[in-house]
Formats: structure tokens, sequence, C-alpha cells
């Protein structure tokens, strides 16, 4: 598994823990919702700015985002 669908696999399950959708966390994210879609399939790779408004916006570090099999707590 590439960081790309680690990353994606990793985001999709924060974003369920907390009960959000894509709209939701397109829009804390500032992002477009197709743009939070595409990177939750894997079929776009995030920049380190979009990685860090992601991961702002979920309330994690960055660096957990890209964690193999990642176990992020539920905030």
């Amino acid at each position: 598994m590439d960081l790309k669908e680690i990353m994606a696999v990793n985001l999709r399950r924060k974003r369920h823990d907390l009960q959000m959708t894509q709209e939701e966390l397109a829009e804390r994210a500032g992002l477009s919702a197709r743009y939070v879609g595409a990177i939750e399939r894997g079929d776009v790779s995030a920049s380190v700015t979009v990685l860090g408004q992601i991961a702002e916006a979920l309330g994690v570090e960055p660096g957990d985002l890209l964690k193999k099999a990642a176990r992020l707590s539920k905030s």
C-alpha cells in the first residue's frame, strides 16, 4: 500500500469516526467535496498543504493520516 492509499484509508476512517460527511470535511478544510472524494478514493495525491488543511479539519496531526494501519483516536 502506498502513502496515497494509506492516507485515503485513514482519512475515510477518521471522517466516519467523527460522523462527518465529505461535504462537511471539505467545507471545514476549505476544499471542494469532489477533491476530498478523489483523495479518499486514492485517485489523487494531496499536497502537504492540503494534508495540513485536512488534518486540522479532522483535529489530528498530519502525520497520523500517513501512518500505516493507524489507529486514530476519536476526538
